[in-house]
């Protein structure tokens, strides 16, 4: 088939085209900004668009797919011609359900902790050697693209977000899925941009849950007061099945998980992440793992790219990144560095980076979301608001929103990076979170130079 990819650049949609290339597929793309890693995999695989933007002469009647990703917008002439040329348009989470009928399809949601639980499972059913297809939003080790789509595997495993599927396709992505099995984590008021109200936010997780096939079975986290609600009243002919927090203990920095086959040291640690296992367990349960082998492998798990990934320690500091960026993600991250690490004092740096955080009504959110870390930094890059055509926040504003008095502030990378070196790192740590890029900043660099001072 020749498939043609309409904003080719994200970290989905780059991946899913190098599948299908290898796949034997003739496969082209565009998009008006290809950053790395897309730029460097497109590349190696020969399919980098040779001209960055979006343009009309692109699109032809041989063309058998068009995949369109959330980032074009509704008038992109690419898109405009496909429509008129009559061309089959799909989201990318259509098309993978297209490719998926006939598999058992798993599918992780929630407004957080859904790309950890997505690489949980993925890790396990590898070392369970069991056969299966999987999408998730991050690189996870051991696995080469982020995803992979075959003729045989009888399993898929997706990662499913609450994002509008494309501009065509103004529904929830993980509608397009209809699973078999699947696991809601929680739900968090976030994508302020496309769900204004809170309420229409909370109903895309309703309606995923009502999307599953009769007889599936559902896992969901058993404290969180708005799946509760859905809970109490659900009745689709489906199994279902809360979980908790796992029972564990913290010994000299390292979590262990608590359980009838003895104690089983993690390389992961925070609440959020033994909630996770809770949850991976009971769908790797579903799929056939017993729970032995289940802790075995999980025990060997090492976290998803930026998912509170270890950048680098020495005897005194160790810093880790984080894709935290909504406020209970700050909150859960900064509070699982702390109890893990009871001896060191924190300092803690998020970007505002996403539509809902610069955004002036929804910032009041985050109002406690740093209150844990001894020394709570906030950035923002102006040039961001230039792009995304929003206005820029008042310091003292964000300030006030965050509601905390000891706050510091900074919309310039080279002055915070200058902050960050002027820290006494006695007994001290860092966690950098954000999902953007902090303007740029070498963070690599950035490390070494604290971790060798």
């Amino acid at each position: 088939m020749r498939i043609h990819f309409i904003a080719i650049g994200g970290a989905v949609m780059h991946n899913l085209a190098i599948v299908l290339s290898r796949k034997g597929n003739t496969v082209t793309g565009s998009d008006d900004k290809i950053l790395d890693p897309a730029k460097s995999n497109l590349e190696r695989e020969g399919i980098m668009p040779e001209r960055i933007g979006f343009f009309e002469d692109n699109i032809t009647d041989d063309i058998d797919a068009v995949i369109l990703g959330m980032h074009a917008r509704e008038d992109n002439e690419e898109l405009v011609k496909a429509q008129e040329l009559g061309l089959r348009i799909y989201s990318f989470p259509e098309y993978v359900y297209e490719v998926s009928k006939k598999k058992q399809r798993v599918v992780i949601a929630g407004s957080h902790g859904k790309t950890t639980i997505t690489s949980m499972v993925m890790h396990v059913l590898k070392e369970a050697g069991l056969d299966f297809d999987y999408m998730v939003g991050a690189k996870v080790q051991g696995f080469d693209t982020s995803v992979k789509l075959s003729e045989d595997a009888p399993i898929i495993v997706l990662e499913g977000d609450e994002y509008l599927a494309s501009p065509l396709h103004l529904e929830s992505k993980f509608m397009y899925y209809k699973p078999h099995v699947a696991l809601i984590t929680g739900v968090a008021w976030d994508h302020i941009n496309v769900f204004p109200d809170y309420d229409e936010y909370v109903k895309q997780f309703e309606k995923f849950a009502y999307s599953m096939e009769e007889w599936g079975f559902l896992t969901w986290f058993a404290l969180d007061e708005e799946l509760q609600k859905i809970f109490n009243k659900y009745d689709a002919k489906v199994r279902t099945r809360p979980y908790d927090t796992h029972q564990h203990l913290i010994r000299h920095n390292i979590t262990y998980l608590q359980t009838d086959w003895g104690e089983f040291p993690l390389k992961v640690f925070g609440e959020h992440n033994l909630q996770n296992i809770s949850g991976a367990k009971n769908i790797c349960n579903e799929l056939g793992v017993f729970d032995e082998d289940f802790y075995k492998a999980i025990s060997t798990f090492e976290g998803a790219a930026n998912r509170l990934q270890l950048v680098g320690s020495n005897n005194e500091t160790t810093i880790y990144k984080d894709f935290a960026h909504s406020p209970s993600k700050l909150k859960a991250t900064t509070q699982a560095m702390k109890r893990q690490f009871t001896k060191h004092d924190l300092v803690a740096v998020m970007e505002l980076h996403t539509f809902s955080s610069l955004n002036k009504d929804f910032l009041i959110e985050y109002s406690g979301a740093m209150d844990e870390a001894d020394v709570p930094v906030v950035f923002y890059d102006r040039d961001t608001f230039k792009h995304k055509k929003m206005t820029v926040l008042d310091e003292e504003f964000v300030k006030e929103c965050f509601g905390n008095p000891d706050l510091n502030i900074f919309t310039d990378k080279d002055s915070l990076s200058e902050f960050l070196l002027d820290i006494d790192w006695h007994n001290t740590n860092l966690l950098l979170m954000t999902s953007g890029n902090f303007a740029g900043m070498d963070i690599e660099a950035l490390s070494h130079k604290i971790l060798n001072q």
